[in-house]
């Protein structure tokens, strides 16, 4: 199978790029954590609880009012390879946690993958939005319409004074996670990003890396999301976020316009070795490829390399994924042949924008 042909059959809706300020907001994602009522947290549940949940979910999802949502696929972790539960990890659909969990744990995919139920992780449901671009308000009614859809068939756990009940204490209350995904070069190269950063965890915002918790800010994306979910609305929640984003995006453009006006050679000289490299190394590991792949996107978007598409950053970043990897070379891979098959893959979707040989 071409590259071409395999990428039109991964990748995610999210991983091709577009929608609002996508130069600096790759993605933007709502989560809503839900339980059923009467039933222990999955952490303290049998086998009959676990199945009765999935029993549940998969019934409340053959109801006409979800069904008119999309189109759905059902499956079991148990049923699904390790390999393919890793891809899942890695196109951000499913968490680690649901990928471990292979004896109770399922997901629910709409067919263009921007919204996934996640079943028997942390909670019993976890509804998850992800739409390319600074898109948190649309994907909060999207996720919201599921969760009122599914309201009508289960019954939920709810107290009238907390709010949802959770598994974990800080999503209690609405239960909502907004979280945006943002590629912040400029802040990075200019030394601000720290300074920036911390202002944002003092406003009730976290600041993780690309795979959430625990994770570093590899190429310079990192995830800004809510911490708090009890005491505020879903909107009010969506509208601070929002509001402190887009004060990111104005510094992160100020820091690109500064970097282009007192060092543009410089600049210029980092963006086209980086692409020079991506498009003729013959080994290559993650920390680097993502690195490089950062300076190719911004030079990019500033106009320094032209003819190579802007959702590149989006669609490697998940490409060169160990299982990603794997999936599209057929076979399981070590270490080693891995950095060589990544620098080979990202050589060739380089040739579908640019010809270079």
């Amino acid at each position: 199978m071409s590259l071409s042909d395999f990428m039109q059959q991964a990748m995610s809706r999210w991983m091709k790029g577009g929608g609002p300020q996508d130069d600096i907001i790759l993605s933007s994602r709502i989560r809503i954590a839900r339980n059923l009522q009467d039933l222990p947290f999955p952490i303290l549940q049998t086998d009959v609880h676990a199945e009765q949940v999935i029993s549940d979910v998969q019934n409340a999802m053959a109801h006409p009012d979800v069904q008119k949502l999309g189109t759905f696929e059902f499956a079991r972790c148990r049923e699904m390879s390790q390999l393919d539960r890793h891809v899942l990890v890695e196109k951000h659909l499913i968490s680690k946690d649901l990928a471990d969990q292979v004896r109770h744990g399922a997901v629910v995919l709409r067919n263009d993958e921007v919204m996934s139920i996640m079943i028997n992780e942390e909670d019993h449901l976890r509804i998850q939005v992800i739409m390319p671009g600074f898109r948190l308000t649309e994907a909060w009614q999207l996720a919201n319409a599921m969760d009122d859809a599914l309201e009508g068939q289960l019954p939920y756990a709810f107290d009238d004074t907390l709010g949802y009940l959770t598994a974990c204490p800080t999503n209690v209350g609405t239960g909502i996670r907004a979280s945006v995904m943002m590629h912040l070069p400029g802040l990075v190269l200019s030394g601000q990003v720290n300074r920036m950063l911390s202002a944002v965890s003092q406003v009730g915002l976290t600041v993780r890396g690309l795979y959430g918790e625990g994770s570093e800010a590899a190429g310079n994306i990192f995830q800004v999301s809510n911490q708090v979910t009890l005491g505020e609305s879903e909107e009010e929640i969506i509208n601070n976020l929002s509001s402190v984003v887009q004060q990111l995006i104005d510094h992160e453009r100020a820091a690109r316009r500064a970097l282009l006006q007192q060092n543009r050679e410089v600049l210029e000289d980092r963006v086209c070795r980086s692409f020079g490299i991506l498009a003729y190394a013959r080994r290559m590991d993650s920390k680097e490829s993502l690195q490089r792949l950062s300076d190719v996107r911004l030079g990019i978007d500033l106009g320094i390399i032209k003819g190579v598409s802007a959702g590149i950053l989006q669609e490697l970043t998940v490409m060169t994924q160990p299982a990603f990897l794997q999936k599209y070379y057929g076979q399981e891979l070590g270490p080693s042949e891995r950095d060589i098959r990544r620098a080979t893959l990202i050589r060739e979707r380089l040739r579908l924008d640019t010809e270079v040989r």
